[in-house]
């Protein structure tokens, strides 16, 4: 069994803000369902599900209103969730990671362009895969509409926001089943 160590794994994103600056943020809380094919990692799958609600963008104002129904209206809908359809070898330590993102209800297929280091051993002896993923989303396609025009043209919210998955797995071991 795999799962994801929290210490050295993230769930980001950056949109534009006022079409100048790239705005960052990540999501603090997220689980992860894992089914790892250390031979062929094409056979792999994972679940991942976020706490839309763990937002932060460093901006304690700008989180509650991306918490509010302008964006992702966590109230109703708590939880953002991706699941893997398939896996894609593009190239050596390179994968094409397709699945299903839910954001509010709305789900679309999207592609990751990854690249995957692994396994290998920790320090410790224990196992390790490190996965670098990211793709970019169009958020109007997922229900997250919200905007206002700025006086000098433009908007203040770009529609373009890239995704970033940073994480790494740690093969856990294999519990003895206990003597009678």
């Amino acid at each position: 069994m795999w799962t994801i160590d929290r210490a050295h794994s993230s769930i980001g994103f950056e949109a534009r803000h006022m079409l100048v600056t790239r705005v960052r943020g990540q999501f603090k809380e997220f689980e992860a369902e894992l089914n790892i094919d250390e031979q062929d990692l094409t056979k792999s799958s994972a679940v991942i599900t976020i706490n839309a609600a763990s937002i932060d963008t460093n901006e304690p104002q700008r989180d509650a209103h991306l918490r509010s129904a302008d964006f992702f209206d966590v109230e109703k809908y708590p939880t953002i969730r991706f699941a893997t359809k398939r896996i894609e070898r593009t190239g050596e330590n390179r994968y094409r990671i397709v699945g299903d993102l839910t954001i509010k209800d709305v789900t679309r297929e999207v592609a990751f362009d990854a690249e995957v280091f692994g396994p290998a051993k920790n320090p410790w002896g224990m196992d390790v895969i490190s996965i670098s993923a990211e793709t970019k989303i169009d958020r109007k396609e997922f229900g997250l509409t919200w905007n206002a025009a700025l006086e000098f043209g433009g908007w203040l919210v770009g529609d373009e926001v890239k995704l970033i998955f940073e994480a790494e797995l740690v093969k856990q071991p294999v519990q003895e089943a206990a003597k009678a």
